[in-house]
């Protein structure tokens, strides 16, 4: 699972429930872990602060790297040049129940350590009032 090193995990019900369909239910273990891990809440009581399926992220990396925006996304929609991450990648695992200030780390799939930081929520759906996307 990811390491984190700030703040609690939270889900919203609907995001919980399709995650679990997904891939067969053949899910990565981080992201196992993160269902299991998670408090699960209305997705009318989620915070705005917190990172929700399709939510827009920017993003800051602890590597030196340049900061740059995100959206955790299903598989289908994935395009990572685009800045679209899969919630089953490492990163998206790591950004998905996160609040804004939250520095989380993973193993990319090189094998490398990464550590981010999300500076902020530039968009959840949840903050608008779309609680089916």
């Amino acid at each position: 699972m990811p390491t984190i090193l700030s703040g609690e995990l939270l889900l919203t019900e609907l995001d919980r429930a399709r995650l679990l369909k997904l891939n067969g239910g053949m899910l990565p273990e981080s992201l196992q872990e993160l269902l299991e891990d998670a408090s699960v809440v209305p997705s009318q009581d989620i915070p705005q602060h917190v990172v929700t399926m399709y939510s827009q992220v920017a993003v800051s990396h602890n590597d030196g790297d340049a900061s740059q925006k995100l959206t955790l996304c299903y598989p289908g929609d994935a395009e990572p040049v685009e800045g679209f991450i899969s919630v089953l990648s490492p990163v998206g695992a790591a950004l998905l129940g996160r609040e804004a200030g939250a520095t989380v780390e993973w193993t990319s799939p090189a094998g490398a350590r990464r550590r981010m930081t999300i500076e902020a929520i530039l968009f959840q759906p949840e903050a608008t009032g779309d609680y089916s996307t």
